[in-house]
């Protein structure tokens, strides 16, 4: 059994009184996406700072590629990458000029830097603009550059903080089909976002962060099915919602119930489809046309806010400043 790409245990980090880390432990295996969710200040970025050598816990022991991060945090960083949540460029140079002096900084050699920044710009479509100074990119494109400079070392384990955050949607699909492709070759990745979507799609593994806590982990699906299973969804007139309730009432696990605020009448279906079916016979039967009816299956939206009680937004201000590059970058496994 391979040993974990990252295993972090029992991390505590405070910044005075506030305590950004409370007794974090996660680990994760070699080769796919771990997608890391949290609601504004829940510590999403404090806990990457720690793991990628920018941050000192308070406690705790933490692995990366099977380094000591905390003792040997030099040979660390020759393993791993980061991309934080801004773009970190040099506007007054090109962005060859730009790739080239981070494979610079990781030790390779003139000739090599030059290669290895030639391939990764052809990746990140950007050698059409690759001669230009990187002023004069737009937000989506030095978006880009950071992640070309963050694989030009070829890392192990790329970690991304929210990387597609303030990007148009045109971009943010080509940064998913990268991420994707560095994930196909031996790239672990650990990814923040605010995008559930995001994870859902990219991500194996999701860890849910909340108060310095890790509440919750598991695939995206065993997330949703901490909710229950779909219910059927429907919109009839005022004057039709009891005798609705009444005519659905048995027709799978649990009782038909109404929402006041949508005016829409929820129904367990535990067989899904079947349920929905059954549903609409016996309102032909009964006459009632409903104003619409759906099935609908729990989203990861839907288990993110039962799990921290907040939507999904912005990533913690306390945490920004850790924006610098250290060390390499590579993709992980892929996504269920």
């Amino acid at each position: 059994m391979n040993q974990p790409i990252v295993m972090a245990e029992n991390v505590s980090k405070a910044f005075g009184e506030v305590q950004a880390l409370d007794d974090v432990s996660l680990e994760f295996e070699p080769g796919i996406i771990y997608g890391l969710l949290g609601p504004n200040g829940a510590g999403k970025t404090t806990l990457i700072r720690v793991l990628t050598t920018l941050l000192r816990p308070d406690t705790g022991t933490v692995r990366v590629a099977g380094i000591d991060v905390l003792h040997d945090p030099t040979t660390a960083r020759t393993r791993l990458g980061l991309a934080g949540q801004f773009a970190a460029v040099d506007d007054y140079l090109t962005g060859r000029e730009n790739v080239e002096m981070i494979g610079r900084l990781y030790m390779l050699s003139a000739a090599e830097a030059k290669r290895r920044t030639a391939e990764v710009l052809e990746r990140i479509h950007l050698v059409d603009s690759a001669d230009r100074p990187v002023r004069t990119y737009s937000g989506g494109m030095r978006r880009r550059l950071d992640l070309a400079a963050s694989m030009v070392g070829r890392p192990q384990i790329l970690f991304l903080d929210e990387p597609t955050t303030g990007i148009d949607p045109g971009n943010r699909i080509d940064i998913w089909d990268l991420i994707i492709d560095m994930v196909a070759e031996g790239t672990s990745i650990l990814l923040t976002t605010q995008y559930l979507d995001e994870a859902d799609q990219l991500a194996a593994r999701i860890g849910v962060i909340d108060h310095g806590k890790l509440i919750s982990e598991g695939t995206p699906e065993q997330l949703k099915d901490k909710l229950g299973g779909a219910v059927v969804e429907m919109a009839v007139s005022d004057d039709m919602v009891q005798t609705t309730i009444d005519v659905l009432s048995r027709i799978g696990e649990g009782e038909p119930t109404f929402e006041k605020a949508s005016k829409r009448i929820h129904v367990p279906a535990p067989d899904g489809s079947r349920t929905l079916v059954e549903a609409v016979r016996r309102l032909d039967a009964a006459g009632i046309t409903p104003d619409d009816i759906v099935l609908r299956k729990p989203t990861l939206d839907d288990a993110f806010l039962a799990l921290t009680g907040h939507a999904p937004e912005g990533d913690e201000g306390e945490e920004q400043s850790g924006n610098g590059r250290r060390g390499r970058r590579r993709p992980a496994g892929s996504a269920s």
